[in-house]
């Protein structure tokens, strides 16, 4: 975080309900020293973290920033890796960051939908305590929304359980960037067709898939899909928030921080001037209503 956050951190927002922040990535102290081997080990993980810069932390260091911008609870995962066992790996962790502090951390696991196991491993995380499954990558985990019999059981567990499922969404068009793939708003809109019964939540915003919703056939499609905010202020203007609440309705804007790639402090601050009442439903009040949070 640079000097300016930390000189700049907002005010406490303006509503009575608590802000939860949907998107929040762990990595185990194991994982932090071991970067280098991480990286030998998974090439998504390779383009996103080799770069020493790009920042990892444990949980420890996730409550220490909801505690300085007033983020009362966090849903938390680890990374998507293709290798299953590294996906087991990291949702150990994260089931321990929620038996640390339950009050505060709602966890979420990563499996690798075709790699044998993919189900099982889900359901061990979800008998364990574990409410959603995500941050699933499907370029980096080689999978494709549009025909994929291990996503679609992944998909049936959830329905079964009534949990939602975080799936990686990025823009057709701009700059390209790490981490940046195939996933757009197309494959995505098909996914959410073929089973109309899960909860999606589409990171960064759906890669736009919001706007469409001012058709009425992509609306009732999408009655339960919601779109996170996660790195929004790399890829929209400002007005992105309002954009979204008048194309597919206010309830449906979930905040991710995307921590510790960006701060919360940065969300906040940069949404001051934006509608009270979206404002109020985006940091809080649609989370606690579409996750079931309490």
């Amino acid at each position: 975080m640079s000097a300016a956050e930390m000189t700049r951190r907002p005010s406490p927002p303006p509503f009575a309900e608590p802000v939860v922040d949907v998107h929040v990535h762990l990595f185990s102290p194991e994982v932090i020293a071991g970067r280098e081997r991480h990286v030998e080990r998974d090439e998504w993980f390779r383009q996103l973290y080799a770069d020493p810069k790009s920042r990892m932390v444990p949980y420890e260091r996730v409550l220490e920033e909801m505690d300085a911008t007033g983020v009362a609870r966090s849903v938390v995962f680890g990374f998507a890796y293709r290798d299953q066992g590294l996906c087991r790996e990291t949702n150990e962790y994260v089931l321990e960051a929620v038996r640390a502090h339950p009050d505060r951390f709602v966890g979420y696991a990563c499996v690798s939908p075709e790699a044998p196991g993919a189900t099982r491993e889900l359901e061990r995380c979800l008998d364990a305590g574990l409410l959603g499954c995500g941050e699933l990558f499907p370029d980096g985990q080689r999978f494709d929304l549009t025909s994929s019999p291990g996503l679609d059981r992944i998909a049936g567990v959830l329905v079964e359980r009534g949990l939602p499922v975080n799936l990686h969404a990025n823009e057709p068009v701009g700059h390209v960037y790490p981490g940046k793939g195939a996933n757009t708003p197309g494959p995505c809109y098909d996914f959410a067709q073929r089973h109309p019964e899960l909860t999606i939540i589409y990171a960064h915003m759906g890669g736009g898939l919001f706007f469409y919703e001012l058709m009425a056939e992509v609306r009732a499609t999408l009655t339960r899909v919601f779109y996170d905010t996660s790195a929004v202020p790399y890829l929209y203007r400002r007005d992105v928030y309002s954009i979204a609440a008048a194309t597919a309705g206010p309830e449906k804007i979930l905040f991710g921080s995307d921590y510790p790639l960006l701060s919360p402090a940065r969300y906040l601050r940069e949404t001051e001037d934006l509608d009270v009442a979206i404002r109020r439903a985006v940091f809080g009040g649609n989370a606690t209503k579409a996750l079931g949070l309490r």
